[in-house]
């Protein structure tokens, strides 16, 4: 049986006053959770994102997808392919430029991205159980202040 983190001194490590590392560490032990909760609904995080994404007013273009989700656009078209030949999301001609299309959720896509949100919630709960009410919402505010900072 292999040694805690703990027992082999790692977590006493320099490293640990990397910020990069913990935001890494941290983002690693949230896909993980999260990927577990969604895999009981056919998704992993970068298809639930589109779809979520999909399900929302924007009508995001597959181009604004890999902006926003900072995915290649090849990675993007595997992802709305996938949830396309499941029913989930369409391809529809963007009105605003003949040459792109957004992706739109089905309405089966729609009630998938909403129960697939709850099992994602969820799973941040346990995630961040550790975290009092407050500090998650300094989290968040902090995150997104580096996720979209101003330009």
């Amino acid at each position: 049986m292999p040694k805690s983190v703990d027992a082999v001194g790692l977590r006493s490590s320099t490293l640990t006053d990397d910020l990069s590392f913990l935001l890494a560490r941290a983002n690693a032990i949230s896909l993980t959770e999260g990927n577990g909760a969604l895999a009981a609904h056919g998704l992993r995080a970068r298809s639930y994102s589109v779809l979520v994404l999909a399900a929302g007013d924007a009508r995001p273009s597959q181009r604004e997808l890999a902006e926003f989700l900072r995915l290649d656009p090849s990675q993007v078209v595997t992802l709305v392919d996938e949830l396309q030949s499941r029913g989930l999301v369409e391809r529809k001609p963007d009105p605003a430029d003949r040459r792109a299309n957004v992706v739109v959720a089905t309405h089966a896509g729609r009630d998938l991205a909403s129960r697939a949100r709850e099992a994602a919630r969820s799973a941040e709960e346990r995630v961040h159980a550790e975290l009092a009410p407050d500090d998650r919402e300094t989290l968040m505010r902090l995150l997104r202040t580096l996720a979209f900072p101003a330009e």
